[in-house]
C-alpha cells in the first residue's frame, strides 16, 4: 500500500525555495522556513508586519512598481525576474522571483517563489543598462517634440509672412495700376472715335490682365483664411456665360482658337456672386487658351438637371497626366516649370476657382485622357428651382450737377488722372495731397464727396475720415477709402473708421460712377 504524501502545509514550509504567500499590496501573511532563513527574520516577524517591496532596495522597489505589478495585473504571473532582497542586517541577497497571484472565491493573494541567484551584479547592469536607455528614449523624444513644435512655429511664421507679403505686393501693384486705369479711361472717353481704337484696347486688355493677376493673389489668400464674402443674388448662367465670351473673344482670336458656346434654350438660375462666378468661367477659358495650341478648339457648355447646373470647358490642348489631375487645384501647381512655358502665369487661377465654387457649394472637377487629348473641367452649382426672373430695372446713372467731390492722395499722376475723370462727369473737384490739407479744402470747399487715400504723409486716411466726421459738415459727406489695401480687415478697419464705402485700387470708373449717382452707403 502506497504511503500517503506529505500535507500541503509540511511541503509549503519544507520547499527547497523560500516562499512567500502576500496579499496584492505585498503585506506578507505567511513565508516558510527557507525564506525565514535566507532573509534572517523569524516568522512571526515577518507575517501581517512587513510588505515585500519593503525587502527591496529602491532601485528594485521602483522596477517592481513601475514592471512588475502592471505584468501581474494582466497576465497573472511574473517569471525569472532577478533582484536583490534586503535581509534583517540589510545586506543585499541576490534573488531570482516568480510571482503567481492566485484567485481564490473569497481572496486574491500573491504567492512568491524566491532562489537565490548566483551572479548578483547582473541584475544591477541591466537595470541601469534599462535605465540609460530609458532615459535615452527619453531625451529624444522630448527633442523631437521640442523640434516639431519650432517647425510649426516656423510655418506659421512663414505663412503670416506670405499673407502679409501678398497684402504688401498687391498694395504696391494697385497704386501705380490706379492712374494707368484712371488715365486710360480719360483717354477713351476724351478720344472716343478719334485714336485708334486698336492701341486703346490692347493697353486696356492688358491693364486689365494685370489688375485680374493682382486680384486674384489677394483672393485666393482671403479664400484659404476664410475671409471672401460672397454677394450672393439670383444670377441666370446664360448671360453670364455670354458675357464671359465677349470679355475672352480677343485672347481667343490672338491664338485663332475656335470658341464655342452651347447654352440651353431655357433659363438656369442659381444664387451666387455674378462677379465671382464670371471670374470662374474667365479663369477656366483663359487656362483652356493658354494650355491649347494655336488654331485649337475650345467649347463652353451650359447644362442642366433637376438640381444641379453644369458648366464644362473642353480643350484639344496639350492635356493633363494622370498622376497629376489630384494637384492642379493646388496653390502655385504647375504642370511644368516657368521657364519650360512660353506663357507663364502665377500657378493660383485654379485655386481660386475651386476655392469660389466651393464658397457657391459647387463642385468642380478635371479630367483628361492624358498628354496631348486635351482637358476638360466641370463646374456643378445648386441651381434655384422656384426662382422668378425678375425685370431688370433700369437705374438713373444721370450725376447731380456740380456735385462737389474732394480728391485725397499723396500720390500726384493718381490724384490727376481721378481729377479729369471726375470732371469728366460733370463733377466740381478740389484736390489735396495731406491730410492737413483736406482739412483746409473741407472747409473753404464744402464737399458732398471725398475719396481718400490711406497711405498719407502725415496722417493715415482712417484718423482723417474720424476728423472729417467730426467737422460741421462731416456727418452729411460721403466718404469713399480709395486704397490699395483689399483685404477684409481693411475694408472693416476703413468701415469702422466712418467711411461710407470701400474701393480697392484700380478703381473702375464705371463702378465709381454708379456709386456717386446712388449716394447710398453702401460697403463695396
Amino acid at each position: 500500500m502506497a504511503q500517503p504524501l506529505p500535507s500541503g502545509d509540511f511541503l509549503f514550509e519544507h520547499a527547497a525555495c523560500a516562499l512567500v504567500l502576500a496579499e496584492p499590496n505585498g503585506l506578507i501573511l505567511k513565508a516558510n522556513a527557507r525564506a525565514c532563513s535566507w532573509l534572517g527574520y523569524e516568522a512571526e516577524e515577518l507575517a501581517g508586519k512587513l510588505r515585500m517591496p519593503d525587502l527591496l532596495p529602491v532601485g528594485a522597489r521602483l522596477f517592481h512598481h513601475t514592471h512588475c505589478l502592471p505584468i501581474l495585473q494582466v497576465h497573472g504571473s511574473v517569471g525569472e525576474v532577478q533582484v536583490d532582497l534586503l535581509n534583517r542586517s540589510g545586506e543585499r541577497v541576490p534573488m531570482l522571483i516568480n510571482i503567481m497571484r492566485l484567485n481564490d472565491e473569497e481572496r486574491v493573494l500573491d504567492q512568491w517563489a524566491l532562489f537565490k541567484a548566483a551572479d548578483r551584479r547582473s541584475y544591477e547592469r541591466k537595470l541601469l543598462a534599462a535605465r540609460k536607455t530609458a532615459e535615452a528614449a527619453l531625451a529624444a523624444r522630448e527633442g523631437a517634440e521640442a523640434q516639431l513644435q519650432t517647425v510649426n512655429a516656423q510655418l506659421s511664421a512663414a505663412d503670416r509672412r506670405k499673407d502679409e507679403f501678398l497684402a504688401t505686393l498687391s498694395h504696391e501693384l494697385r497704386n501705380p495700376l490706379a492712374p494707368m486705369r484712371s488715365a486710360l479711361d480719360v483717354l477713351k472717353i476724351k478720344l472716343h472715335g478719334l485714336a485708334d481704337e486698336r492701341l486703346l484696347s490692347a493697353f486696356d486688355r492688358q491693364l486689365k490682365h494685370l489688375t485680374r493677376l493682382v486680384d486674384d493673389l489677394m483672393e485666393v489668400s482671403r479664400i484659404t483664411q476664410g475671409r471672401m464674402q460672397l454677394q450672393q443674388q439670383p444670377v441666370e448662367l446664360a448671360g453670364l456665360l455670354r458675357s464671359a465670351v465677349q470679355d475672352v473673344t480677343p485672347l481667343m482670336q490672338s491664338a485663332r482658337h475656335a470658341l464655342r458656346l452651347s447654352l440651353p434654350e431655357q433659363p438656369v438660375i442659381v444664387h451666387g456672386d455674378a462677379t465671382r462666378l464670371v471670374q470662374v468661367v474667365l479663369n477656366l477659358l483663359t487656362n483652356a487658351a493658354k494650355y491649347t495650341p494655336d488654331g485649337g478648339m475650345i467649347s463652353l457648355v451650359l447644362a442642366c438637371d433637376d438640381m444641379h447646373a453644369s458648366i464644362e470647358v473642353q480643350d484639344n490642348g496639350i492635356g493633363i497626366p494622370q498622376e497629376a489631375l489630384a494637384r492642379v487645384f493646388d496653390m502655385f501647381s504647375q504642370l511644368e516649370p516657368a521657364l519650360q512655358r512660353a506663357k507663364g502665369g502665377l500657378g493660383i487661377g485654379l485655386a481660386l476657382v475651386r476655392g469660389l465654387v466651393n464658397l457657391h457649394g459647387g463642385t468642380i472637377c478635371a479630367d483628361s485622357g492624358g498628354p496631348g487629348r486635351g482637358s476638360t473641367f466641370t463646374v456643378r452649382l445648386p441651381v434655384i428651382t422656384s426662382a422668378v426672373r425678375g425685370h431688370a430695372v433700369e437705374e438713373d446713372n444721370r450725376l447731380q450737377a456740380g456735385l462737389r467731390v474732394m480728391v485725397v492722395d499723396d500720390n500726384e499722376d493718381a490724384a490727376e488722372t481721378m481729377t479729369m475723370a471726375l470732371a469728366l462727369f460733370g463733377c466740381e473737384v478740389r484736390v489735396a495731397h495731406t491730410a492737413q490739407a483736406a482739412l483746409d479744402v473741407v472747409t473753404d470747399f464744402a464737399p458732398q464727396v471725398a475719396l481718400l487715400d490711406i497711405g498719407l504723409p502725415d496722417m493715415n486716411g482712417y484718423e482723417l475720415a474720424r476728423r472729417m466726421r467730426a467737422t460741421v459738415r462731416g456727418p452729411s459727406m460721403t466718404l469713399i477709402a480709395s486704397t490699395g489695401w483689399g483685404q477684409q480687415k481693411d475694408r472693416q478697419l476703413a468701415f469702422d473708421a466712418g467711411f461710407d464705402h470701400h474701393l480697392t485700387k484700380p478703381i473702375d470708373f464705371g463702378h465709381l460712377r454708379l456709386l456717386l449717382a446712388s449716394g447710398l452707403p453702401q460697403a463695396s
